[in-house]
């Protein structure tokens, strides 16, 4: 228990203020007057550590499985690329027509982006081509609105 951060902090209660005590003698002297005692342990008291190894890291740092998010495929970002080309837009003019930043139409043509059905959503309808599901890469059906 070498390692313990475990500290021991009494408070002496005198007529509605608290002190704190880590010496013995000052705590028999309060419990002999008859002064309320109390005595509880703080982790890492009085000590600067906020990067403490617990085991919970340890039990991630043996974990073998690699953990990361999925990314767009990029035979999603070459018919994204294709439909934006098609219809004689850049990448800055889709962006301005899908209300999203130019970095983002890259990020989702070169297949460094995370996908979010709401941008995926836009730029489909913007492109007029599917990007999610079976056909990607297939002319977007007009949806009937119903009223």
């Amino acid at each position: 228990m070498a390692e313990s951060d475990w500290d021991t902090v009494t408070v002496l209660r005198k007529k509605g203020s608290a002190a704190q005590s880590k010496s013995k003698q000052a705590i028999i002297t309060a419990q002999r007057k008859g002064e309320s005692v109390e005595t509880s342990k703080k982790w890492a008291a009085g000590q600067n550590k906020q990067h403490v190894v617990t085991k919970n890291t340890a039990k991630l740092d043996r974990e073998t499985e690699e953990l990361s998010h999925q990314r767009v495929p990029l035979e999603v970002g070459k018919v994204i690329q294709q439909g934006r080309q098609n219809k004689g837009l850049t990448q800055k003019d889709l962006a301005t027509k899908i209300n999203e930043k130019p970095q983002i139409i890259a990020e989702y043509e070169s297949g460094k982006a995370i996908p979010n059905n709401q941008v995926m959503g836009k730029i489909e309808r913007a492109i007029g081509l599917k990007l999610r599901g079976k056909d990607i890469g297939l002319p977007l059906d007009p949806v009937p609105k119903k009223k």
